[in-house]
């Protein structure tokens, strides 16, 4: 028999009562949920509560899960107990969109212990996205060694669309995203790396098959013509880079980030800008690619992942976008041979508050965090429950 599932208010009285700065473990806060979708039944359960803007989660290989707050701490979860915050990471502009932001792990983290940071930077101008590099300590209570390894070419004063999520490929390089800082021409400028997904060596060093790397933009730059987009993976069976953006009015995407090519952002969109104006000439235009999903109305895309696991084998291929307006996570259905979108599922709608990440952990339960000043750490696991 299926539950309801727990109102979210539930989940703010419970922490509530927890000792100021003491985060409590799931089982203080709130029982299992079971929740029929159209595929196959799941569990949420809250792993920890009472988290400062979560943005982030990564897991690790010996069962914990590394959380970014956005007010610039970083955590380790493990067994619903919620860590001080892990010392040595950089120093945050924690304002508006901005703060400490993704966390990813080297390929070789289980010997090297190294990991990337993506943060708003305090510089000339303002802030501006930054990319770090760190070994996490034997215990995990510390980083060393940390090392920025970029930062964006252009600061300003705004708070708003530092994009920052990380994906790293199978050769150990870094794709990692930046949006237009609110300035959208920023984004058609090959020089500027607003509105760009980017891809950088480990060492921060350039490679030499980036589409910029002999001259006509900025080395470090993989792909213009991008809003802000927050959500990033690699398909590691298929080597394909999947990005998810947010639009102004409507108008969120989903892309494949190409070398070299150009996404449209601010001369097309699907969507309108917040006064209802038109933006730019339409939704196409020579030289400029087309989405392979839109939304309208907007659903404020977050993080995003390929499904990649053994618990779910229905979605196997399916893309899964954490979405913030309306709290909820989107389940994309592709053709496994062209990669066209067949089918769009809307799961956990307001049940849990405004989901800002997803993650496949390695046993392919999901990992996920909700953005909000009392935020939670939440699994989905596949249900045992029976079939009504």
């Amino acid at each position: 028999m299926s539950h309801r599932p727990t109102d979210p208010k539930r989940i703010i009285a419970a922490a509530s009562l927890s000792v100021a700065f003491v985060l409590a473990p799931a089982s203080a806060v709130m029982a299992r949920d079971t929740i029929a979708t159209k595929e196959v039944r799941i569990d949420v359960e809250v792993l920890a509560s009472g988290l400062d803007h979560p943005w982030a989660v990564e897991p690790l290989p010996d069962g914990g899960l590394l959380v970014t707050e956005r007010s610039g701490a970083l955590r380790l979860v493990r067994d619903g107990d919620v860590s001080a915050p892990i010392s040595g990471v950089p120093k945050v502009v924690a304002r508006g969109q901005g703060g400490l932001l993704d966390v990813a792990l080297a390929r070789d983290f289980a010997t090297s212990r190294t990991l990337f940071l993506s943060y708003s930077a305090p510089g000339g101008g303002g802030a501006g996205t930054a990319i770090a590099r760190a070994r996490l300590s034997e215990d995990a209570t510390a980083l060393t060694d940390v090392e920025e390894i970029f930062r964006m070419n252009r600061f300003t004063g705004a708070g708003q669309h530092f994009g920052s999520r990380i994906a790293v490929a199978e050769d150990g390089t870094l794709f990692f995203t930046i949006g237009d800082r609110g300035e959208p021409d920023r984004a058609q400028d090959p020089n500027d790396h607003a509105g760009s997904v980017l891809r950088i060596a480990a060492d921060g060093s350039i490679p030499a098959d980036n589409p910029f790397a002999g001259g006509g933009g900025a080395a470090e730059i993989w792909s213009t013509g991008h809003r802000n987009p927050q959500g990033m993976d690699i398909d590691l069976q298929t080597g394909v880079l999947y990005a998810v953006e947010h639009g102004a009015r409507g108008g969120d995407e989903v892309n494949l980030p190409e070398a070299g090519r150009n996404y449209g952002w601010p001369v097309i969109s699907y969507g309108r800008h917040y006064s209802g104006v038109e933006i730019g000439q339409g939704t196409a235009a020579e030289g400029m690619e087309q989405p392979i999903h839109y939304w309208d109305p907007s659903i404020a895309p977050g993080g995003m992942a390929v499904y990649r696991g053994e618990m779910f084998p229905e979605w196997d291929g399916n893309l899964l976008v954490a979405a913030l307006k309306f709290q909820l996570l989107v389940r994309l259905d592709l053709d496994p041979e062209t990669g066209e979108v067949l089918s769009e599922e809307r799961m956990l709608k307001g049940d849990y508050g405004r989901i800002r990440d997803v993650r496949v952990a390695p046993d392919g339960a999901l990992l996920m965090v909700t953005d909000e000043s009392n935020g939670a750490l939440l699994r989905v696991s596949r249900s045992d429950a029976a079939t009504e």
